[in-house]
């Protein structure tokens, strides 16, 4: 469980279930992150429950003996929210409110409720706001029969506050003012971009919570806001960086997650334009996270749907200074070694050896091997700048000394 430093969270619980897609391993996993997006909303984990089911119930997702199970527990103990892994359709999100008489968030909504709690821009906020109308529209049958919601907490911020959402017409005029909106932000931003003249652009990207922005404030010496939680930063941060006496713009993107939610896809497909329209990625990765491969699984799954997934990159392995491996014990012979015994040594034996040079570890946090990144992404970006501006060639040297 995540300590808690203060008395302020919601006493919340989590459910999640075991099929042929997750095994009880990765149900584990799962949970773990919806328990870390949680505590990032403001609440506290007191219990989880796990049902082996290969087909969801379709009035209430789980059994019907471990609704029961729930219930007891919910009842008991005062619990004021439940939060399901999968997302719920509106049918059973209604059934399961009424059994439990509690707040029913599954794992969209709660994400759109941290991206609501962190939108800092109007352009950003303006997305979230689109993403949950989108999301509440086929649920305001069942939302509003339930104004007690509107007592706030977790999965209540943003839209949907006042009575008068009910009407769907309504939202749906919502929705399209929304996107005029945002249509007029996203000519506003592609200016802003041509105005940046023909500097060679490179973008961080990677799963949330890998050091993106630690990494960027190293770089650039700005202060870009970092945390340990997930989503800490929405909005896209575009720095002018130096290194040696060669300049490039560099921009941090909001972090990708697993079961990412179709709207925010959509609704933030714009502020990724900055990855898009990038010469270079730099596709940061948390190595001392056991699943960190499905991560870059996961971020390269979305580079791929945003037609990005075939530009330069440079595989940047952070965290190295909390990497641990687990170990066998000599007269543990029974025990299969797997990646999860895989030493940093080791590791760099693998597919990550194959890459070559696009592959560096480093520790952001403790500054551990810059002067090897800033090398490499010196070397790659003078190999593009070449390119676009031949004529110039002679003031950039082959490599530098200088320390970050």
């Amino acid at each position: 469980m995540l300590e808690k430093k203060t008395l302020d969270y919601e006493k919340v619980v989590l459910i999640g279930v075991i099929n042929q897609e997750q095994d009880e391993e990765k149900c584990k996993e799962y949970l773990d992150e919806l328990e870390f997006l949680a505590y990032t909303a403001g609440g506290e984990v007191v219990k989880r429950f796990t049902q082996k089911i290969d087909i969801p119930n379709p009035k209430t997702f789980i059994g019907a003996g471990k609704m029961e199970e729930v219930e007891t527990f919910v009842k008991e103990n005062e619990i004021g929210t439940v939060i399901f892994d999968d997302e719920l359709t509106p049918a059973q999100q209604k059934n399961i409110e009424k059994i439990l008489r509690a707040k029913i968030l599954d794992r969209t909504s709660l994400i759109l409720d941290i991206f609501a709690q962190r939108a800092q821009t109007s352009y950003a906020r303006t997305q979230v706001e689109l993403a949950q109308y989108q999301y509440l529209l086929p649920r305001l049958t069942g939302l509003w029969t339930h104004l007690e919601r509107q007592r706030g907490g977790i999965g209540m911020r943003g839209p949907g506050e006042t009575e008068i959402e009910t009407d769907r017409r309504i939202v749906r005029d919502r929705i399209a003012l929304l996107k005029k909106k945002l249509e007029k932000i996203d000519k506003q931003m592609a200016t802003q971009r041509s105005n940046r003249g023909a500097l060679v652009r490179v973008a961080l990207v990677g799963y949330t919570n890998v050091g993106k922005s630690t990494l960027m404030n190293v770089i650039s010496k700005s202060e870009v806001f970092a945390e340990n939680k997930l989503f800490a930063t929405l909005d896209t941060t575009v720095r002018k960086v130096v290194i040696g006496n060669l300049p490039f713009l560099l921009s941090d993107t909001v972090g990708f997650i697993r079961k990412l939610p179709t709207q925010l896809v959509e609704s933030f497909k714009s502020t990724l334009d900055e990855v898009r329209e990038a010469d270079l990625l730099l596709h940061v990765v948390d190595i001392s996270h056991p699943n960190f491969e499905e991560h870059i699984a996961s971020v390269n799954q979305i580079l791929t749907e945003i037609k990005s997934a075939n530009k330069p990159t440079i595989m940047v392995f952070n965290k190295i200074d909390q990497y641990s491996h687990d170990t066998i014990e000599e007269d543990d012979l029974i025990t299969e070694k797997t990646s999860r015994h895989f030493t940093l040594k080791e590791w760099k034996k693998t597919w990550m050896g194959k890459m070559g040079d696009n592959v560096l570890f480093i520790s952001a946090l403790n500054k551990e091997n810059l002067e090897e990144f800033r090398n490499r992404v010196y070397e790659e970006v003078r190999k593009i700048h070449i390119t676009r501006f031949p004529y110039n060639n002679f003031l950039y040297p082959e490599h530098i000394s200088e320390n970050i």
